[in-house]
């Protein structure tokens, strides 16, 4: 391993030489200092890749009570399992696939005010997306148009509404909260006849003549 030099090299092979297993346990830990003494940049490397590298380095020869197993020798320059990439081609690059899973979530949606709440956060999402990629030509209709269409038809919103309410702007995200979101909120507040009294102070304002 050139990283560490030759000098290195040939402590770890002159330690698989001592017949003394103590012995060879004791220098094995006196090579992991100076390699930290001498690389100062591994001090940030833990203690474990150490081992495993002069155990590498004596070609999984070395035998002793280290702090840590030997690497399996079958696994080094193994190369990684490949990893699964979505397979499928996605509809409107510019939203991206993301875009498609949490259209497909809302699908999914049985009540009709999560499915329409769950509807408007995309809607918003979609249009900060697309206002980057065209700016000029835009329109509440196109984000209501790629819904329908990567939804197959299963989510609506009336038109009217969004542009009377500005749903699709960012600016509106806090105007509305998820079922979910309420639920949690409604647990936190008081009653009305309570927030009534709180307001008044408590005190009674006379009038007097």
């Amino acid at each position: 391993m050139k990283e560490y030099g030759k000098n290195i090299q040939g402590l770890v092979d002159h330690i698989c030489t001592i017949e003394d297993r103590e012995k060879r346990t004791a220098s094995a830990y006196t090579v992991i200092e100076i390699i930290k003494q001498l690389n100062p940049a591994l001090k940030q490397e833990t203690d474990q890749k150490l081992w495993d590298d002069i155990y590498i380095m004596s070609d999984f020869k070395l035998d002793v009570d280290g702090p840590f197993p030997m690497p399996v020798k079958e696994l080094l320059g193994k190369k990684p399992l490949p990893i699964g990439y979505p397979q499928g081609e996605i509809k409107f690059k510019h939203y991206g696939r993301n875009i498609e899973k949490l259209i497909e979530k809302a699908v999914e949606l049985e009540d009709d005010e999560e499915q329409e709440a769950a509807i408007i956060y995309i809607g918003q999402l979609m249009r900060s997306f697309h206002s980057t990629w065209n700016r000029d030509n835009f329109d509440d209709g196109i984000i209501l148009d790629d819904i329908k269409t990567l939804s197959k038809g299963k989510l609506h919103i009336d038109l009217e509404k969004v542009k009377e309410n500005a749903l699709f702007e960012s600016n509106t995200r806090r105007d509305f909260k998820l079922p979910m979101q309420e639920e949690n909120n409604g647990k936190n507040k008081r009653p009305a006849h309570q927030n009534k009294r709180r307001s008044n102070g408590g005190h009674k304002n006379k009038r007097r003549n």
